[in-house]
């Protein structure tokens, strides 16, 4: 049966990706269709890294084409493009970042520098070239959970080299101090050093760069959201109550600043016993999705209290490279793709358009 391309176009309005909950055409990810000799060719590009999904995701499409639209001889490719999008209006970009997604809390103690790694090296999983910032100056635990020792190289005495961990580059004061040292600083200290190790990092073609921001809503946090060009952020809580009143007082931080909430991870959400395998929601239940309702934000996923995630994290190992076949990995890669899908879905950066006018005198 013959088809042509407007019908095969009208096919996949009908498919809703799952990362993005949009059609194909809405979304712009159909970049090519040829047909030739009764056969069809199309190329569906989309906006976020999502290697794991790839064939499952031209199976499906080649599948719903058939159903919809009789294409009965279909080759569907699906690739990944990364641009960069918009950030607050009058922050200074980073060279080398196309996107930078912060990952906070508004309170320790609920796995945020635990879920942050994860989610950048699940990214880097997916396909992307990611970078991770430690930003908590007082406490930073990334060169740990990265197995990283030892201290970055400079190339000109001024800027530093980020280090390297599991294919992921890393940067944090971690690795500029004793582990022992305690950082007896001020808040206009630690801004200061932070926009430093930010700016001063020379990143290499980060699609990605992961900020896993210190606790609290602090004067600390307000003028980081303020100084740094975050395309999106993650808030991360458990489902206790206290915990949920320090997450929504971070979610609002953001909305003051007007960077985008990408959606909300719940951790700690269920305990499975590893003797008999009894789940228990010891934190409570329904947090999460109470929160989502109230704000209108997206839990992008959930996390179980479970022992394999602290000890591989304390080990260097991280779960996402310890056990990629896991469950725990799968959801923190779904939860990835579905952040990197939502940032796709933003307006492009185009500052990278315009030409730099210098006016001087001949």
């Amino acid at each position: 049966m013959s088809v042509s391309t407007s019908q095969i176009e009208a096919a996949l309005k009908t498919f809703i990706n799952p990362d993005t909950g949009m059609d194909l055409v809405a979304s712009k990810s159909v970049r090519s269709i040829h047909i030739e000799n009764g056969k069809s060719e199309i190329g569906i590009v989309l906006g976020y890294p999502c290697a794991s999904m790839a064939a499952d995701l031209e199976k499906a499409i080649s599948a719903h084409l058939f159903e919809v639209a009789r294409v009965d001889d279909c080759h569907v490719v699906v690739t990944s493009e990364i641009a960069a999008h918009q950030t607050q209006q009058g922050v200074k970009l980073v060279p080398g970042v196309k996107n930078i997604i912060a990952v906070a809390s508004g309170k320790g103690g609920v796995g945020k520098s635990t879920t942050a790694v994860n989610l950048a090296l699940a990214l880097h999983a997916e396909g992307a070239q990611v970078g991770l910032l430690d930003a908590d100056i007082y406490g930073p635990s990334q060169p740990t959970m990265l197995g990283l020792t030892g201290r970055p190289d400079t190339l000109d005495g001024k800027s530093l080299e980020p280090m390297k961990g599991h294919g992921i580059q890393a940067m944090s004061i971690g690795f500029l101090i004793d582990p022992e040292t305690p950082m007896v600083w001020r808040g206009p200290m630690v801004t200061q050093a932070l926009e430093q190790l930010l700016r001063d990092t020379r990143w290499k073609d980060l699609d990605y760069l992961i900020v896993d921001l210190p606790p609290g809503t602090g004067d600390i946090q307000l003028t980081l959201a303020q100084k740094v060009p975050v395309t999106g952020a993650i808030i991360v809580t458990t489902p206790q109550d206290i915990a949920l009143l320090d997450a929504r007082k971070g979610l609002k931080m953001f909305e003051k600043v007007n960077v985008p909430i990408l959606g909300i991870v719940e951790n700690m959400s269920l305990h499975v016993c590893s003797q008999c395998g009894h789940v228990e929601p010891i934190f409570g239940e329904g947090g999460a999705k109470r929160m989502s309702a109230d704000y209108g934000v997206e839990v992008l996923g959930s996390l179980p209290l479970d022992i394999h995630i602290r000890e591989q994290t304390d080990s260097g190992r991280p779960t996402v490279v310890a056990e990629p076949d896991s469950e725990s990995s799968r959801i923190y890669r779904e939860i990835a793709r579905k952040a990197a899908a939502r940032i796709s879905l933003k307006a492009k950066d185009g500052s990278g358009l315009f030409p730099n006018i210098v006016i001087q005198n001949t």
